[in-house]
């Protein structure tokens, strides 16, 4: 975070000059990134900046990723994020002034949230210590236009990340991640570090039954629980500072992949109450089973050192921040709340479910709780490009007897879509709706059903079509409104996502029938996309870099 640096034009009392502020600095991480890399060349580093919307430079921090403008005013190789307090988002929504106020001349801002943060803003706007005033909307229409360009700044909100925290006894966290599920506390002496596993979300369906099976999730996340404490205690710290935190408050992440796969085997379309309702089952289900873990590893090597004055010592979990007091009486929270107050947990914070971005490419999910992007699309690597194709699409069809060559291509042409594909039935179709053709706000929805049970946050990506002001500001405006800790990850755009057309035989376009000889075996069908899958998994010995376990 950045919000403590001093304004463009600040006074320095040892130089007796002016700073320079936020724009210099942040192009010299923009290159230390750059520079910084994994593989020779092959990853680069990757820095997020947080800043709180009051800081004097928040307009020049909007515009370091644009793609015009000066170029020493740009820093395109960072990632930026909004810190945003609710006062903030109450002026905006009032249409009234917001004041811009240098941490230099009004110190504290950044240490504080909540009502302590209202009094003191307040206190320094009616003091006059302000730096400038302005229509809090004209801060907000250039986060919004820069969001609209470029994905970014993720925004999240400072309050409900600081309110609804296991961590809230050690202090004000000031800043999340790089990929906004990670929310802990970091001081002098501390650099916060997270633990995480994700959990493969498809392995626990009972695909002849059509059921989940919640036991044996349980099972799985009680273990992963002790696996990540023991992470903790024989991992390798570069810095003491980080061993520090990991020692003092023990947090680890959580997460999940392959919920879409999941819904698609279930035969539950995901905007479906049976998938929002499952949905929150499965977050409450892996709360339940990380809280018994870490109480039970309390039992044998006690509570972490920072557990008193926590509000899970009081007896408060996640779910009590947010006001939800019913369940879905699988898991008896009262006794679990009881045998907390009596032994304390071994971790301070559980879950953070995480992109997944690539660990899920090795047992062929699809990315964490999201939808599916596409029904076929490309994917880079290093070793190349393989066509994707949804294999749980695949299977049904072939069940129904539709596959063909000729399918194939039309869901080419139609950029992974099959709404508009006529041949194909309507519970197919709302099965295998995309990301794009899904209605946010069930997106948010099920973000907000999930975030009850995540003590940490989660990284929720937002797919717009069509994007503009109006749409991202309800959008933003529903996702606070409902509690999120964070609103937004990235803001994908529909011309960012569309799925690469190969050549489609042009056959496909003008008629609707094709002939034998253009068709392939259903089966050989099958088999192929599979492996077009399993090509980008397997592992080469010869080129481990290259390899998402080995190279990660």
């Amino acid at each position: 975070s950045v919000h403590q640096i001093r304004a463009k034009g600040s006074y320095i009392k040892g130089t007796n000059g002016n700073s320079n502020g936020l724009v210099p600095m942040l192009r010299v991480f923009n290159d230390t990134a750059r520079y910084v890399d994994q593989g020779g060349g092959k990853r680069k580093g990757s820095i997020a900046v947080y800043l709180e919307p009051w800081h004097p430079d928040i307009f020049d921090f909007l515009d370091l990723r644009k793609n015009h403008g000066k170029e020493e005013m740009r820093a395109r190789d960072l990632f930026y994020a909004l810190w945003t307090p609710d006062l903030f988002m109450e002026r905006v929504e009032a249409n009234a002034e917001w004041t811009l106020m240098c941490p230099n001349e009004c110190p504290g801002l950044h240490k504080t949230y909540g009502d302590e943060f209202r009094e003191l803003y307040l206190r320094y706007e009616q003091e006059g210590r302000g730096r400038k005033t302005v229509k809090a909307r004209e801060v907000w229409d250039a986060v919004i236009s820069s969001q609209i360009e470029t994905g970014t700044p993720y925004m999240l909100y400072k309050d409900a990340c600081n309110k609804k925290s296991n961590q809230k006894n050690l202090g004000t966290i000031r800043s999340s991640n790089l990929c906004t599920e990670i929310l802990e506390y970091t001081s002098d002496d501390e650099v916060a570090v997270c633990n995480l596993a994700s959990i493969a979300l498809p392995k626990f369906v009972d695909i002849e039954s059509r059921e989940f099976d919640h036991q044996k999730l349980f099972d799985v996340t009680y273990h992963a629980t002790g696996n990540l404490n023991r992470v903790i205690d024989r991992n390798y710290y570069p810095v003491p500072e980080a061993e520090n935190s990991n020692m003092r408050h023990r947090p680890i992440g959580l997460g999940v992949q392959g919920l879409a796969d999941t819904l698609a085997m279930l035969k539950m379309p995901f905007e479906s109450e049976a998938a929002r309702a499952l949905n929150r089952e499965i977050f409450e289900t892996i709360y339940f089973a990380a809280c018994t873990a870490s109480k039970d590893e309390a039992i044998t090597d006690g509570a972490y050192s920072s557990f008193q004055g926590s509000p899970a010592s009081e007896g408060i979990l996640q779910f009590d921040m947010w006001g939800v007091t019913e369940h879905s009486g699988r898991w008896d929270w009262d006794s679990l709340k009881a045998e907390i107050a009596d032994y304390g947990m071994r971790n301070s914070l559980l879950l953070a479910p995480m992109p997944t971005a690539s660990t899920s490419q090795i047992l062929g999910n699809n990315e964490c709780f999201e939808a599916f992007t596409s029904n076929l699309y490309v994917r880079r690597t290093l070793s190349g490009e393989f066509v994707v194709i949804n294999k749980h699409l695949v299977r049904d069809l072939i069940e129904r007897g539709m596959w063909s060559l000729k399918l194939k291509d039309k869901i080419l042409l139609n950029k992974g879509s099959i709404q508009s594909i006529e041949e194909i039935p309507e519970d197919t179709k709302e099965l295998y709706k995309t990301t794009w053709e899904i209605k946010q706000r069930s997106i948010i929805d099920m973000a907000a059903d999930r975030g009850v049970y995540i003590d940490q946050s989660q990284s929720l990506n937002i797919h717009m079509t069509d994007a503009n002001a109006a749409k991202v500001t309800t959008m933003h405006f529903y996702g606070w409104r409902q509690g999120l800790k964070t609103g937004m990850y990235y803001l994908r755009t529909k011309s960012a996502a569309d799925a690469i057309q190969f050549t489609v035989d042009e056959a496909v376009k003008n008629s609707d029938t094709a002939s034998n000889g253009e068709s392939e075996s259903m089966s050989k069908l099958a088999e192929r996309a599979e492996d077009q899958v399993m090509a980008d998994i397997i592992c080469s010995l010869d080129s481990q870099d290259d390899c998402l376990s080995c190279g990660s």
